[in-house]
């Protein structure tokens, strides 16, 4: 019994070893990459972002406006220092059709865009995204917001108003590099996640409560006062319920941004883990879900933390391991960017947790 014994921890410890020289390994390519990378890029000219007025329902069409004309003009300057691909993707964010709460065309690009009718939604899903997320790169993350809008559309109960906020509000790492294993990164964008949630709560409950008080204007004494009052406050609940879905790297800046915030439900999907070892060690009332796909590889990844000179490496405990206590659901066969693939097990799962239809979720 104890030879055995003796030859399992050898085992384990080699494979633990093994583990640990590898991250080492991708921690030091990504210090010699990084910078080499970094140095051979040519910084792209942009406008400042547009100055805005404080964010309310008055003055949403007006920062949709000035963000589309900032894109614009970001668009000019790039094309007149020659980078097209960066020309062709800030024109695209200036159409007309298109709604930024924010943009920025400085540097990698920041942009939070708005599917639906954000100021009279009863569920609001924001999308946090993982690394290599930018304005060169954006469509993926924006087609994930559409094909989520799309079946919240299709899926909401009759009554009930959607909208999908996709939150590129932070600089993301990339995937090889020595930010994506440590929680710097993170660190810098949790602030700014939990600012956005505030302004977004300050619009809906300013929205409800004008509307409200014109419901009860135009008859609070009859019954289609009564009825106005109570479709405005967002059919009795008087506040929407808005869900945080955070892929890969963005369920670390989730983790880090949610203690006490005003949120209703988090889902984590393709996560390498959150800096904290259970779900409770988040500090928050929401629901924590997560999931994984079985093609996805950050299944493959080690979910420890080590310090390595000085520096935390790693996120700690999977977040779909019993050990964490997360709600976990099914996510189907799909690889790391597929969970919100269009008629995919994930996607399905995750538009029931935002319309608060937690009995419909399959479970992994």
């Amino acid at each position: 019994m104890g030879r055995t014994t003796g030859s399992g921890e050898r085992r384990t410890t080699h494979r633990t070893h093994r583990w640990r020289r590898a991250l080492l390994a991708t921690v030091i390519t990504g210090a010699v990459v990084v910078p080499l990378s970094g140095a051979a890029r040519a910084e792209i000219p942009a406008p400042a972002p547009a100055a805005l007025a404080p964010l309310s329902v008055a003055t949403l069409d007006e920062t949709y406006e000035a963000n589309r004309a900032n894109a614009a003009e970001a668009s000019r300057m790039a094309a007149a220092h020659g980078n097209r691909d960066r020309a062709a993707a800030d024109r695209a964010m200036a159409d007309p059709s298109r709604r930024f709460l924010a943009f920025d065309g400085r540097g990698l690009g920041l942009a939070t865009e708005v599917f639906g009718d954000l100021a009279h939604a009863d569920r609001i899903a924001v999308l946090v995204p993982g690394s290599d997320t930018s304005i060169d790169t954006y469509d993926r993350f924006r087609d994930t917001a559409r094909a989520l809008h799309d079946r919240l559309t299709r899926e909401a109960p009759q009554g009930t108003r959607t909208a999908v906020v996709a939150w590129l509000g932070y600089e993301t790492p990339g995937t090889v590099s020595t930010t994506v294993a440590t929680m710097g990164r993170a660190d810098d964008a949790a602030p700014k996640l939990r600012e956005f949630i505030r302004q977004l709560r300050a619009l809906t409950i300013d929205e409800r409560t004008g509307a409200t008080r014109a419901a009860g204007e135009a008859g609070a004494s009859g019954e289609a006062g009564e009825a106005g009052a109570r479709r405005a406050s967002g059919a009795g609940e008087g506040r929407p319920r808005i869900s945080l879905l955070c892929h890969s790297y963005g369920s670390v800046v989730c983790a880090r941004a949610v203690s006490d915030l005003d949120v209703d439900d988090i889902a984590l999907v393709g996560s390498p883990g959150t800096g904290v070892d259970t779900a409770a060690g988040l500090g928050t009332r929401a629901r924590v879900w997560a999931a994984r796909g079985t093609d996805d590889w950050v299944g493959e990844v080690p979910h420890v933390r080590l310090d390595l000179l000085g520096t935390t490496v790693g996120f700690g405990t999977d977040p779909i391991s019993p050990s964490f206590g997360a709600r976990v659901f099914a996510a189907g066969d799909g690889g790391h960017s597929d969970y919100f693939r269009p008629g995919s097990t994930s996607l399905a799962n995750l538009a029931c947790i935002v319309l608060g239809e937690t009995s419909e979720v399959t479970h992994g």
